[in-house]
Order: structure tokens, then C-alpha cells, then sequence
């Protein structure tokens, strides 16, 4: 009987770290909106696939439409002036900073912005 009081008190205690672990990871996850200059769907697999690879980024979706990139990142690993930078590098516009010269021409025709 007194193993089994220890062994519930072991597992409630690894059951309370584990759930302090999680609020703490969430509260380091953060959503941001980037205005691009995005245009077509391979512009939003360009850069969802960019996004990927980028430290810390969880998810991230292009609304094509709307030009709007939402990146789900932990604040921790990186922030929304690194993302903006990748959006850059990718050779989009990102809010108010224009892309890479260099990497805008290196797109293909369609995702350039007087391509649609």
C-alpha cells in the first residue's frame, strides 16, 4: 500500500511538470500577419516552404488573395523582423520592406508583381 501511495504521488507530480511544460510553450508560440507581394500558388508554396526552414517557425500559411502571410512562430528561436527578412530573401515585399533585388529576380515570371 505505501509503494502504491509513492508510485501516485511520483506520476501526479510528472503529470503537474509535464502540464506546466505545455503552458510554457504556449506561451512563447506567437501568430503573425506579413503583407507580401505574393501573386500566385507557387508564390505560396515558395514561401510556406521557405517558412519551413526558417528556426522556430511552427506553421505558416499565404492567403493568395490577400497577400497575407500568417507565420506561427516561438518567440524564443526567432521574430517577426527574421521572418519579414526571410519573406526578403525569398524575394518578396514583406509589410513596408521590399525584397532582395537579388532574389525577386531570380522568380519565375508569374510570381513577379505585374505578373496577374
Amino acid at each position: 500500500m505505501k509503494v502504491l501511495k509513492s508510485l501516485l504521488v511520483v506520476l501526479t507530480l510528472a503529470l503537474m511538470s509535464f502540464g506546466a511544460n505545455a503552458q510554457t510553450q504556449n506561451k512563447n508560440e506567437q501568430t503573425v500577419k506579413i503583407k507580401t507581394s505574393a501573386v500566385c500558388d507557387m508564390c505560396k508554396t515558395t514561401l510556406e516552404k521557405a517558412m519551413a526552414y526558417e528556426k522556430g517557425v511552427k506553421a505558416s500559411s499565404l492567403d493568395v488573395d490577400s497577400k497575407v502571410l500568417t507565420v506561427v512562430f516561438d518567440s524564443r528561436k526567432t521574430n517577426v523582423d527574421n521572418l519579414r527578412k526571410a519573406v526578403n530573401e525569398t524575394g518578396y515585399d514583406a509589410d513596408d520592406k521590399p525584397a532582395s533585388e537579388r532574389a525577386y529576380k531570380r522568380l519565375d515570371d508569374c510570381c513577379k508583381k505585374g505578373a496577374h
